[in-house]
């Protein structure tokens, strides 16, 4: 059977809206404080509150916004690979902190 441009324009649209529509459904979820890994490793939002007497590791002006591992730039949230590409905020803070080089 012969196909017509037509069809193919047809065709070629619909399969560009899905996958323009998906991508909404695939946004990386954001980490919360009580996900087991977060617990593991001292994940908080905000890295003002971390208990320095059980992570002793942090300093003042650690945050994940100049962490190694995080991923998103100068966003509010990114990825960070340590939680498995979830989203963590940029002024969190967490017990895997790797100062960016």
């Amino acid at each position: 059977m012969k196909s017509s441009r037509r069809t193919f324009l047809i065709g070629s649209l619909g399969v560009a809206s899905s996958l323009a529509l998906s991508r909404q459904g695939f946004a990386a979820t954001k980490l919360e404080e009580s996900d087991p890994a977060a617990k593991a490793l001292g994940y908080t939002h905000d890295a003002t509150t971390v208990d320095k007497a059980k992570y002793a590791k942090y300093n003042p002006g650690e945050h994940c916004g100049n962490c190694q591992f995080y991923g998103g730039g100068t966003a509010e949230f990114g990825p960070c690979p340590l939680f498995g590409g979830k989203e963590v905020s940029i002024h969190g803070w967490c017990n895997g902190y790797v100062k960016k080089a």
